[in-house]
């Protein structure tokens, strides 16, 4: 039998870098307020590393065949 895993739930602790913040992603949720081509949008919550005022990104999780 296969696990079902959600993208929120394999999101959630994973590592986050971009420009302007680093830190670790610690919640997920579906985004529509943005579209991104074959590829479904998150928003997410990110503690900068060495923080405690969470900061809000916008990802894209591609669709893999």
């Amino acid at each position: 039998m296969s696990n079902l895993y959600s993208v929120e739930s394999l999101l959630i602790g994973k590592a986050y870098r971009s420009a302007s913040v680093e830190g670790v992603i610690t919640d997920a949720e579906p985004y529509t307020k943005a579209y991104y081509a074959d590829a479904d949008a998150y928003r997410v919550r990110v503690r900068p590393s060495g923080s405690l005022s969470d900061t809000y990104r916008i990802v894209a999780v591609a669709h893999v065949s």
